[in-house]
């Protein structure tokens, strides 16, 4: 096929979408789907639960992920895909043909965090790996695993189902979300032109609710990440000696204070933003006042404008700081992060009837975005109109026995973070499965 007239198609495609999108959930009959998928479920659960577990006790950091891509290679070989490896360094592509119809790109993350797990799980993972240049525990504390294991679970309930949808499946694993750098690394080996550009796409991400929900929105559905890193210089001295020294250490303390005012009293109340220090490293003992100190943090929001507004007034405050101390100008160095996932009007549309039918009450509609980043918003801006939403991964009683304690469960990124894994994959294959079968069918 022709590049013109490709594009043609997926233009038309894309355009019968919206169109449906806006009229009607689809001639999809929910409830006869979800039974199937079910009925399918119950036979090919023991396998997909033995499938995250042994990916939760191997975890392997962004670019780094060789076995796990050659796990998920080898499950989708086995369906019938058509796999390509080493996309973006460790990624994946899974291409599944079924006659002419759009194509649906459905994305699992790969990678884990340099973490140590304290689950006390017995399938808890007690991996070590070389990460800064120090032996560190890894851990599938953000979901990933959770997501992989779906994500095959939904592949293979699409391809038993094939006969009652028509198009293409393009199934990728991303390599290093949580460097927010896997998507960019496949979209820049190919990913849009390698293979067919996807008409639709799909993502989900496990959370600390309730099993068995979902929660979706159209429009911003997470903030913006961008990490900053600053280098205050100064000049070394002894300890009991100061007025010789020009004191970093001061000049991070008062930036980390001063730099709030940023937030508190130049953004606009109503304007969600983010700005923290996460991390200052200086000196080496007491008695020695240091030549320099770095400062690391983060910065969240979700529009543009408060993103400028914060990048610009942490630089104006870091060399202000810098100036009061007579120091040397500090350096300031932003790592340009993920932007806002931005959830398609029309894809949310038609997805929301399904998720409404199949799941009841525990289908909800978020009221606003969340404050985590995720870079599954690079696909949206390179033109995949999409829905990224949430799965809940915590028994009711979990969640019960935390809240009687005066606390919350454990949320993504914490060392004690355990989903459960049935029915949360389950759940999750049920959710893309329809997703998909509702776009395709």
């Amino acid at each position: 096929m022709n590049s013109v007239l490709r594009s043609v198609l997926f233009a038309g495609a894309a355009a019968l979408l919206a169109t449906s999108a806006q009229a009607a959930p689809g001639t999809l009959d929910v409830a006869k789907a979800k039974a199937q998928i079910d009925a399918g479920l119950d036979k090919a659960y023991p396998h997909l639960d033995a499938l995250y577990k042994d990916i939760h006790q191997h975890p392997e950091l962004g670019f780094q992920e060789v076995e796990t891509s050659a796990k998920l290679a080898k499950e989708m070989r086995a369906l019938g895909f058509e796999v390509t490896e080493h996309v973006g360094k460790t990624g994946i592509v899974a291409i599944y043909k079924n006659g002419p119809g759009p194509t649906v790109m459905v994305r699992t993350e790969l990678d884990a965090l340099p973490m140590e797990e304290k689950t006390g799980l017995p399938y808890a993972s007690h991996a070590v790996t070389n990460w800064q240049g120090k032996p560190t525990p890894v851990a599938h504390s953000c979901g990933h695993d959770i997501h992989m294991a779906a994500w095959v679970g939904a592949a293979q309930q699409l391809v038993a189902m094939k006969a009652q949808w028509r198009g293409t499946l393009m199934f990728i694993g991303q390599p290093s979300e949580e460097t927010v750098g896997g998507a960019r690394a496949m979209i820049a080996d190919g990913l849009f032109t390698r293979f067919p550009k996807p008409d639709i796409g799909f993502a989900q991400h496990v959370g600390p609710f309730q099993t068995l929900g979902i929660s979706y929105r159209a429009g911003a559905n997470s903030s913006s990440a961008d990490g900053f890193e600053i280098t205050f210089q100064g000049r070394g001295a002894h300890g009991s000696r100061p007025q010789l020294s020009i004191d970093p250490v001061m000049e991070a303390a008062r930036f980390t204070v001063e730099v709030q005012t940023i937030v508190s009293r130049e953004k606009d109340p109503a304007a969600f933003g983010v700005l923290g220090v996460g991390s200052i490293v200086s000196g080496s003992a007491g008695n020695i006042i240091p030549d320099q100190a770095v400062l690391r943090g983060t910065i969240r929001s979700y529009d543009d404008a408060t993103r400028t507004l914060l990048k610009e007034g942490l630089a104006r405050t870091a060399k202000a700081v810098a100036e009061m101390a007579r120091a040397p100008a500090p350096t300031v160095v932003f790592d340009q992060g993920a932007s806002a996932v931005v959830n398609d009007a029309a894809v949310t549309a038609r997805t929301a009837p399904v998720f409404k039918a199949a799941f009841g009450a525990h289908a909800v509609e978020a009221t606003s975005p969340g404050s985590a980043s995720e870079d599954y918003s690079e696909y949206i801006i390179a033109g995949v109109p999409s829905l990224f939403w949430g799965l809940g991964g915590y028994d009711p009683k979990v969640i019960a026995d935390y809240r009687a304690k005066g606390q919350e469960p454990p949320g993504n990124h914490t060392p004690q973070f355990a989903p459960t894994p049935e029915p949360t994959i389950r759940t999750g294959v049920e959710a893309m499965t329809l997703a998909v079968l509702n776009v395709l069918s």
